[in-house]
């Protein structure tokens, strides 16, 4: 009898490592599963963002651009439409949220959009957008401003229309200084864009030096159209 006890203690044991065993094993075979089902999903995925990458790829470079508008076109036909229901108009609506500042960049884009800048269609106009340049690039000197304005006095310094200048008003070494740096400073930017026009024997010769040729070039670029005529009758001597 106590060989039979200690058999069966045995077989008991052997049972239970067995059970182990097979639950270990059961217990691997299912995170095996859980990570084939991982690994095809993160492939479907991954398929999915390049077909998804290629098809944006595919699509015009203002396709985002687009689908905004649209999407703002859509959301003002709704809202005027549920305005309209509730008997009220939409475009006064919205005016009433609008600032006086934004509402006048509105009308100003819209006037833009209107007449286009077709550049310098004028050699005034070149000008023009130079001294503009030019004129964002002066920074305010409050205290040299009143020190001249005593200096030269209030006459000569609100000169009018009358006021005679000439020897009045003297400038400022610095001043000068600050004008020749400018100048060769946009003198250095032109030249890698400059390039030296081939001469013309033909040409007539109406220049004195390189700078003058320039800038009968410009003149005749801009008003070359209106001075044509007047330019042939004094060479054939019949201008009036």
């Amino acid at each position: 009898s106590h060989r039979a006890i200690e058999h069966f203690g045995v077989k008991a044991k052997q049972k239970q490592f067995e059970t182990t065993e097979m639950d270990d094993d059961n217990d691997k075979l299912s995170r095996f599963k859980k990570l084939q089902q991982r690994r095809s999903e993160l492939k479907r995925l991954n398929r999915a963002e390049v077909v998804e990458e290629d098809r944006k790829k595919k699509l015009p470079s203002n396709w985002e651009a687009v689908q905004k508008k649209a999407e703002w076109k859509l959301n003002e036909i709704e809202k005027s439409k549920e305005f309209a229901d509730a008997g009220k108009d939409y475009d006064r609506v919205k005016l009433l949220d609008v600032s006086a500042s934004d509402a006048e960049k509105k009308v100003a884009a819209k006037r833009r959009k209107k007449n286009p800048d077709i550049g310098f269609s004028t050699f005034e106009e070149a000008g023009t957008r130079l001294y503009q340049k030019l004129a964002q690039k002066i920074e305010p000197d409050m205290e040299n401003y009143e020190r001249r304005k005593e200096e030269m006095g209030e006459d000569i310094f609100y000169a009018g229309m009358n006021t005679l200048l000439p020897g009045q008003v003297k400038d400022t070494k610095a001043g000068i200084d600050r004008m020749v740096d400018d100048l060769n400073e946009r003198k250095a930017k032109k030249k890698p864009f400059s390039r030296r026009r081939a001469y013309d024997d033909s040409n007539d010769i109406d220049y004195i030096n390189e700078g003058n040729a320039r800038c009968n070039r410009k003149l005749e670029k801009f008003y070359g159209q209106y001075t044509a005529e007047i330019k042939q009758n004094l060479e054939r001597g019949t201008a009036v």
